[in-house]
């Protein structure tokens, strides 16, 4: 069964239930100890940029040359330490930039060293006002100032978006595949049809051709680059460093959140199998409960939705306190969620920054061991967050 939150003061905690039938004054000892190590775990923020037009992803590149931001309304800049922040890259793709629609993710190739190839996904414009993903590359210049060559690879069809439900996170796995989360465009049924590419998880080789081994390839009228389906609006897509295996976050409607490990070929239930209601407060109209037979349950869900987006697992030895952790921006709660696994479960959770009272909309490991994240504002930030 998936965890279910409960809130993060429960008398329901298992540290203080193991208390409960202890003297007043032990269970006063316990909590006051429980609390002491949450505060001295409160983390450090340092804010290193502000004046973002609503960041969507960042990227690190390597020897220390910066940071690639992209922002929503099209821009791709890059922020290094000691310089100011640089004007728009040149060679960017236009961008559908409504609504939640706009460029969106910024990856590095696995073979960045060699090839400084650069991958952007977007919301791309089509006929009669709709857009849909799109995902490209180009080879960024010596100076950092412009990508060349720009190229589209993959385009989501039919395009169906007016603006929202654009998806649109990038994962790389070990092997070199390309996983990209695409939303359903508020659309719902399409995530169930295997002949579109709404509410779906594709995989493609880095030049964005169809791997022999998905498992579509060989299903009549069903597109080939599918890996899993009945998704939402995937917000977080991440490679466990541990297992290798792919894990995705997605929006629910009003309330259902959810945590996935997506596996080839299957289905994800949306918007048959839901945890949420609409936003109206009545049901999905193709709802059929929470939990259906030949649909996979999420492995993790909030009841209540917290609007999480980006996602990053923690690896770094930097801060032992956070090994085995996966955190998680919320939009809507406007707090850093630190959830800590067991293997491929999730064993507590935590909410951080609260005080801050800001969208977060992007996490990262960087390559020293602190957390970076975007908070997503027409002033929006780039923040450094660590335990000391």
């Amino acid at each position: 069964m998936p965890y279910r939150l409960m809130p993060r003061n429960s008398a329901s905690h298992p540290l203080l239930r193991r208390f409960s039938a202890a003297p007043h004054w032990l269970l006063l000892s316990a909590t006051l100890l429980f609390s002491s190590q949450l505060l001295a775990a409160e983390p450090k923020v340092t804010e290193l940029q502000d004046k973002l037009d609503h960041p969507w992803s960042l990227a690190f590149l390597p020897e220390e040359q910066g940071i690639l931001i992209t922002e929503r309304a099209g821009n791709l800049r890059l922020w290094k330490a000691g310089s100011a922040l640089s004007a728009p890259i040149a060679g960017v793709p236009k961008v559908f930039a409504k609504s939640q629609g706009g460029l969106l993710e910024v990856a590095l190739s696995p073979d960045f060293a060699q090839n400084r190839r650069i991958y952007l996904s977007f919301a791309e414009e089509g006929s009669e006002g709709k857009a849909g993903t799109a995902v490209g590359y180009g080879k960024l210049s010596e100076d950092n100032k412009r990508l060349e060559n720009f190229t589209v690879f993959f385009r989501q069809e039919p395009k169906l978006s007016t603006g929202n439900h654009f998806g649109g996170k990038l994962a790389f796995d070990r092997q070199g595949h390309l996983f990209i989360a695409l939303g359903e465009n508020n659309e719902r049924p399409t995530a169930q049809d295997l002949d579109k590419l709404q509410g779906k998880i594709v995989r493609l080789t880095a030049d964005g051709k169809v791997p022999s081994d998905n498992p579509f390839v060989n299903t009549p009228n069903a597109r080939p680059e599918i890996w899993s389906y009945g998704h939402r609006n995937p917000q977080g897509l991440a490679i466990n460093p541990w297992s290798g295996v792919l894990w995705e976050n997605e929006h629910g409607p009003k309330g259902g959140d959810e945590i996935n490990i997506p596996k080839a070929g299957e289905n994800y239930g949306w918007p048959i199998a839901t945890h949420g209601i609409n936003y109206s407060g009545l049901k999905i109209p193709e709802a059929k409960g929470k939990e259906i037979a030949g649909m996979v349950n999420p492995d993790f869900y909030w009841e209540k939705s917290p609007g999480i987006s980006g996602m990053a697992f923690y690896n770094s030895d930097r801060f032992p306190q956070w090994k085995n952790s996966v955190f998680i921006g919320a939009l809507a709660e406007k707090n850093l969620i630190r959830l800590t696994l067991d293997g491929d479960k999730v064993a507590s959770q935590e909410r951080l920054l609260g005080d801050r009272g800001e969208r977060i909309r992007d996490v990262r490991l960087g390559p020293d061991g602190y957390l970076y994240l975007l908070t997503d504002h027409d002033n929006g930030k780039l923040l450094k967050v660590g335990l000391e």
